[in-house]
């Protein structure tokens, strides 16, 4: 982390978790926990959890987020929720292209891209993922992958509207998988992204980046890879359901 450039930022994604109720309690369990923070701290949340968390985090230091958004404003997209129901009800972040949406929900660059302007028309900040697969890793094309999603993603983004984006490489081998990239090749690759930010933008722009890394940080691994230089907080899956761990991970990027 480099906090005189940039922001922390630790960010729970909850996936398919929690009931209201249950999201209410969690939420109880995590504020005395991080209310002295100074990284940002954001629980992402299922759709069906969002007024629960709202109404929890009031007059508090944590942000809430959605799990996804639609590009479109309405229409006939069952399942779906636009980014301006999202804001409507008060949401703040939203994650974009996460690898489960992309493996799961046939996401791709071009509906990332779409979901990120449709976000950032509505006011919301975009938590958006790129990462590699194993094959692709072994292939050695991670640099070149990541660089294209990144490109694909930010087209159209003008540099004053990146300040609304917080960039987050998940490994996709290293997703609830338990296996984590090393310190050194999460760095190496948040490294990449911010290379490609500048390319784009500037390095101004670049510098100001957050660069999250999400797979599987935890509350054992957070301390040596937010000691990275090109790592600045996670986006945490897991242990984001577990507060004592959540705030571990909290108190790592406070450091």
């Amino acid at each position: 982390m480099n906090k005189k450039l940039r922001k922390a930022v630790i960010a729970g994604n909850w996936k398919m978790n929690k009931t209201p109720a249950e999201a209410k309690e969690l939420i109880e369990g995590i504020k005395p926990l991080v209310k002295d923070a100074d990284c940002g701290v954001v629980v992402c949340v299922p759709y069906i959890d969002l007024a629960a968390a709202l109404e929890a985090t009031k007059g508090t230091n944590i942000g809430v987020g959605a799990e996804n958004c639609h590009w479109e404003k309405s229409g006939a997209f069952t399942g779906e929720i636009s980014a301006d129901m999202l804001s409507a009800i008060g949401v703040q972040y939203v994650i974009i292209g996460h690898s489960e949406r992309r493996t799961y929900f046939g996401e791709t660059d071009i509906t990332v891209n779409k979901r990120v302007r449709a976000a950032l028309d509505n006011g919301l900040t975009v938590i958006l993922c790129v990462g590699e697969y194993l094959e692709q890793r072994e292939q050695g094309i991670t640099a070149e992958l990541v660089a294209m999603q990144t490109k694909i993603a930010l087209g159209g983004v003008s540099e004053e509207e990146l300040k609304k984006i917080i960039l987050a490489y998940e490994p996709v081998w290293a997703i609830g998988t338990g296996k984590t990239a090393t310190s050194a090749q999460a760095n190496e690759v948040c490294a990449v992204i911010r290379s490609t930010i500048k390319e784009l933008y500037s390095a101004a722009a670049a510098d100001a980046m957050t660069v999250q890394y999400g797979g599987s940080m935890n509350a054992k691994n957070a301390n040596e890879l937010l000691d990275q230089p090109d790592v600045d907080g996670g986006l945490i899956g897991g242990a984001s359901l577990k507060p004592a761990d959540f705030a571990e991970i909290v108190k790592a990027a406070n450091r």
